[in-house]
């Protein structure tokens, strides 16, 4: 029975590495016509997730030809106000599929394509499954043109390589090159403690390392420290050409000559992602915007990421003995940069402990937990937190406080309201709001039943309930009514609403619904003279904006052409 488990798990092994090796190195091109220079890597920590791609940059402009990486066919086209904005989504013979987002336009074939069905469904955002024999594309043909649309923070390409079950992996595993002459950089560094007997230098609070560069490397000062502990650094990466902070490809944590800890992120699951949050310290980013990276793993952590862990990367920490901790972090290139950390065992008598604030709401995170309070609700399913909690809870009639943004959410939590008691003229207009730290309202995505309005988030902190009964302003920003436009190509209009946002537009010229393209960063709604031909000289324009509110504004404008 030994010899079996012992030859599956040699057979896992030399599966697992040969896998990571066996991706096809000359079957995908570079997606853009340019110098691959990044703005973002692979597996890099955002806002509760990893990124899926590579942030290609665009020489700082929009419009550069974007590239089939294979041959294969168009599978999937998505346009949205948000995340990859326009994208497409491209099947190769070889079971790998390419994503290309943040676009501005598609080739013509494609575009056209895709402007008749949104005629058809009267709407921009659209999201469509072409079958594979109608939009065939060969390795390095034109499919796209670089933009900046969704939630793209300037121009760029977004640029994926899928699994067939639809997982991202890192391109660069496929020979997609980036030069990368680089060391990451180690920025900072903290040690955590683990029980109440449990210090470093005499405190069981976080210890911030005090970190030197001595020979090439980086040493924290000694520190003194007993029982479990968890080691944790802020990490980033540097590549040629480019001055931003990327993320990292290795982190590894060797304990007197032994690997304790090592992480990858080569893929992983979209499903999984979210659990980023359990591998940084998400109170200390809430709090100063750093992310910490623990070289351990905490029991609510389902990442797949991790390659050797040897008691979930803890240090026990014993009287009398010494330790020499060794946290290397690695860039896909093989660069590198290693933080020493000399720590000796000394047990103490007195401690500063950390305060642990006690509430009358205990919750445990595998178990169903809900408050009622008044005329409102809030209901958490099963592991929503990734730990046991004491939840800070108050209602004061007006401001509902749950607990702090600064404690990360998997799930998300139900918030409902009781608007019975709300005047009849007030209730459309009622919605649900967040309030930040600085007292400002953003509107929180609401739902209506009855006299209830409840609202579903991951994030935490305060809410309230607003009045919103001002409708969205509409301001035309090329031309001026009654005006000749003979030989314009374009038709702008900017849109804004003062708290709920935009819920929808509707434009019409001449009765009949025309496209009218949405970037909600610009508040700016297009028009392409092209996409139709209009009959006659005098033409009517109206535009419909509705916000989430339900209040309306209808703009109409007459204007000539020849």
């Amino acid at each position: 029975m030994k010899k079996i488990l012992l030859l599956s798990a040699l057979v896992l092994t030399v599966y697992k590495g040969f896998s990571q090796d066996n991706y096809p190195k000359d079957y995908f091109v570079n997606p853009l016509e340019v110098p691959l220079i990044l703005s973002g890597t692979f597996g890099e920590l955002r806002t509760n997730h990893f990124h899926g791609g590579l942030d290609i940059k665009t020489q700082q402009r929009e419009g550069l030809n974007v590239v089939s990486t294979a041959d294969g066919y168009v599978s999937r086209i998505k346009i949205s106000h948000w995340g990859y904005g326009k994208a497409l989504y491209v099947t190769h013979p070889n079971g790998y599929s390419s994503v290309y987002g943040h676009l501005k336009k598609f080739a013509p074939e494609i575009e056209a394509y895709v402007k008749k069905r949104q005629y058809q469904k009267e709407s921009y955002t659209i999201e469509l499954f072409p079958k594979a024999n109608e939009l065939k594309v060969k390795k390095g043909e034109l499919i796209a043109y670089s933009g900046n649309s969704g939630s793209s923070g300037g121009p760029h390409l977004h640029f994926e390589i899928r699994d067939g079950k639809a997982n991202p992996i890192n391109p660069m595993h496929f020979g997609i090159e980036i030069p990368d002459h680089k060391n990451p950089l180690i920025r900072a560094g903290v040690v955590y403690s683990f029980g109440d007997s449990t210090h470093v230098n005499g405190s069981n609070t976080v210890k911030e390392l005090i970190i030197k560069n001595k020979n090439g490397n980086l040493v924290a000062n000694p520190i003194e420290a007993y029982g479990k502990i968890g080691v944790g650094v802020n990490a980033v990466d540097k590549l040629d050409g480019a001055l931003n902070n990327n993320g990292i490809f290795n982190l590894q944590m060797i304990v007197n000559g032994k690997k304790v800890y090592e992480h990858e992120v080569s893929t992983f699951s979209f499903a999984e992602t979210r659990y980023i949050n359990t591998l940084i310290d998400y109170n200390r980013y809430f709090q100063k915007r750093q992310k910490i990276q623990k070289c351990f793993v905490e029991p609510f952590n389902k990442l797949s990421i991790y390659k050797t862990l040897v008691n979930n990367g803890y240090i026990t920490i014993k009287d009398g003995l010494t330790y020499n901790v060794e946290v290397i972090t690695k860039d896909f290139k093989g660069n590198s940069t290693k933080l020493i950390i000399p720590i000796k065992g000394k047990k103490v008598d007195t401690i500063t402990k950390k305060e642990n604030k006690k509430t009358p709401h205990f919750f445990r995170a595998n178990e169903f937990n809900k408050l009622n309070k008044d005329n409102i609700s809030v209901a958490f399913p099963k592991n929503s937190f990734y730990e046991d909690i004491y939840f800070d809870f108050s209602y004061n009639g007006k401001i509902v406080k749950l607990h702090n943004a600064g404690t990360p959410l998997h799930r998300n939590f139900t918030l409902t309201f009781d608007i019975t008691n709300y005047p009849a003229k007030d209730k459309s207009k009622v919605i649900i709001a967040s309030i930040n730290n600085k007292g400002r309202l953003s509107y929180a995505s609401t739902k209506r039943k009855d006299n209830k309005l409840y609202t579903l988030s991951k994030s935490l902190g305060n809410y309230t309930l607003a009045i919103d009964s001002i409708a969205p302003k509409i301001s035309p920003v090329n031309f001026k009514n009654k005006q000749w436009l003979s030989n314009y190509r374009y038709l702008k209009l900017k849109i804004t609403d003062n708290l709920s946002g935009i819920k929808s537009y509707r434009g019409q010229i001449d009765g009949k619904w025309v496209l009218f393209e949405y970037e909600p960063k610009k508040n700016l709604l297009t028009y392409d003279f092209s996409d139709n031909k209009l009959e006659g000289n005098k033409h009517e324009l109206k535009l419909t904006v509705v916000d989430n509110a339900n209040n309306t504004n209808v703009y109409i404008a007459s204007f000539n052409t020849k």
